[in-house]
């Protein structure tokens, strides 16, 4: 038998998806790469003229929240700012929304062409929870979540799936807002302080700690484990089998 490492109290589990489940991350991080890197070269007018998209930027700035929020937040960490939408449809200047599409259509190419796989550690821990009868949940700023969790085998682990969708039909702001765990908890049928969210954005952890939940697991993907302690997650993991004891 094997306990999941969480508090007595906990019924139910809110899973972040990319970086906590899937190795999903990598591909995001590359499709935001392509589209911040080639507006950057254009906004400059000098290819080599810019300072390139980093990791760090992915994470300080667009990892865990709604895709549009998260152009915003890294150009204004560049001093700039777009329009949100063209004023007629024949216009070509970027925007918000351009860049936010973009990202998205070369996030489904690269998905398509470099697959979709599960951490083996959160499978394992999957099954432990669901041995336990814990309630689970995906609570997830992508649109393509559940596309991505069916290619990962991973669609039918999950009672209820939150994500940039359901946020949008719901008015939920994202991350690192509680509103969509929040959510997350009342469709479970669950307190606050009875879920445990999991996490390896620090969005995810501030709208964790936001939202008055019972437990915060960080999860540490990025080489971040200080600033997730800080923001204020309970535990620091590198893979969610560490959870995972021996009774």
């Amino acid at each position: 038998m094997q306990s999941v490492g969480l508090p007595e109290g906990i019924r139910a589990c809110l899973f972040d998806l990319d970086g906590v489940l899937t190795e999903t991350a990598s591909i995001h991080f590359e499709a935001w790469k392509r589209t911040f890197d080639s507006y950057l070269s254009e906004h400059t007018g000098d290819p080599g003229g810019y300072d390139p998209f980093t990791m760090q930027d992915y994470l300080r700035f667009v990892d865990g929240k709604p895709r549009h929020d998260g152009v915003r937040s890294f150009l204004a960490s560049r001093s700039i700012v777009i329009p949100e939408r063209p004023d007629f449809p024949a216009s070509t200047e970027p925007t918000v929304q351009a860049l936010g599409d973009k990202k998205n259509a070369l996030v489904m190419q690269l998905m398509q062409s470099m697959g979709v796989a599960p951490f083996e550690g959160s499978e394992r821990y999957l099954d432990a929870i669901q041995d336990t009868g814990l309630k689970a949940a995906v609570v997830s700023a992508s649109a393509n979540a559940r596309a991505v969790l069916e290619a990962a085998g991973l669609l039918s682990r999950f009672e209820v799936i939150v994500d940039g969708m359901v946020a949008a039909q719901e008015g939920l702001l994202g991350k690192p807002f509680p509103d969509t765990f929040l959510y997350a908890a009342r469709r479970l049928e669950v307190e606050p302080a009875q879920a445990c969210v999991f996490e390896d954005a620090l969005a995810g952890v501030q709208a964790a700690r936001a939202g008055g939940f019972g437990y915060a697991v960080g999860v540490n993907r990025g080489n971040q484990a200080a600033e997730l302690a800080e923001e204020g997650a309970d535990v620091v993991v590198d893979d969610l089998a560490d959870l995972l004891v021996s009774a």
